[in-house]
């Protein structure tokens, strides 16, 4: 025993000091690192949060610290601060040979687990941030849930899909997009997938007076949530497929007022009104065009229940 620590315990903590270094006493430019991210740094420089600096790992080798894993980490920092000489935490090896840290940056994201957006909404509810508690509540008060587990019927696992229409369009346009879910299907299963949900949003955003809920609920529910994806991947992929199926049964035996589904196709030129509880302002429709859910759950398979 060495420190009152087991030979498999000493294995276990790396053998680092930590010290305080000036960013320009640092040097970033191995050839195994990755390119910097200009628009990474001005986006972390514009949300920075200093206890979301991680200490950065250095490798001390002939009195050079470099750095194999902290690069955009120093950037943002000397960004932030206005000078290189701010000194950052650093975790240093003097011990590493070239190849070593190279292998180290190759394998660093090997064992991590990132986090899915159900965990991300939920640590933001738990941190008790307004957004996120208003669209908890919203979802709640229809009698559903968000929830990492897809298996339930009154789960909505499409975070990502619920926080977009709300940041597009506001608090409204989410709640009428639920409402109209879940008069028309009753949580069918994949009613509330992601491209589901912003499919109807977009609707609800395009037509706006125009479209009526009531219509909507009788006509739109003849079809199954199954129907509703089968056609609408006969007419295209993605959110304007689905969004021209909607609307075509939307329309079905309809003699007058009939929406034309060609509008839900207008350029990102046109713009549309943005509702939100406090004021009206432009957005366009295309921040909805976007049919990555970050593993929301899949249309597919949320159908294979059906």
């Amino acid at each position: 025993m060495k420190n009152g620590l087991t030979k498999k315990q000493e294995e276990c903590v790396p053998k680092v000091v930590f010290q305080l270094i000036p960013i320009s006493d640092l040097v970033s430019n191995q050839d195994y690192q990755r390119p910097l991210s200009e628009s990474h740094i001005l986006k972390a420089v514009n949300e920075f949060d200093v206890c979301q600096i991680n200490p950065v790992k250095v490798s001390r080798r002939d009195g050079v610290n470099y750095v194999f894993d902290g690069q955009h980490t120093i950037e943002i920092v000397a960004a932030k601060s206005g000078s290189r000489d701010t000194p950052v935490w650093c975790m240093i090896y003097d011990y590493l040979e070239y190849k070593e840290e190279a292998h180290i940056f190759a394998e660093q994201q090997k064992n991590k687990k990132n986090l899915v957006p159900f965990e991300v909404f939920n640590a933001h509810v738990e941190a008790g941030e307004q957004k996120y508690l208003l669209i908890k509540d919203l979802i709640n008060s229809y009698g559903l849930e968000i929830a990492g587990d897809k298996n339930e019927r009154k789960n909505i696992c499409a975070v990502s899909a619920i926080e977009n229409i709300y940041d597009a369009y506001g608090y409204h346009i989410l709640d009428k997009t639920i409402r109209l879910i879940l008069a028309t299907w009753e949580g069918e299963p994949g009613s509330f997938s992601g491209t589901m949900i912003k499919a109807v949003a977009k609707i609800i955003v395009t037509y706006g007076k125009e479209l009526q809920d009531e219509v909507f609920k009788v006509n739109v529910g003849n079809y199954s949530v199954r129907s509703i994806v089968r056609r609408a991947k006969e007419i295209r992929p993605g959110i304007l497929g689905y969004a021209t199926a909607i609307i075509n049964a939307y329309n079905d035996k309809k003699k007058k007022n009939i929406l034309l589904a060609d509008r839900l196709y207008g350029s990102g030129k046109n713009r549309i009104r943005k509702m939100s509880e406090d004021e009206d302002s432009e957005e366009s429709s295309d921040e909805l065009l976007n049919d990555d859910d970050d593993q929301d759950i899949d249309d597919e398979e949320a159908l294979s229940s059906i």
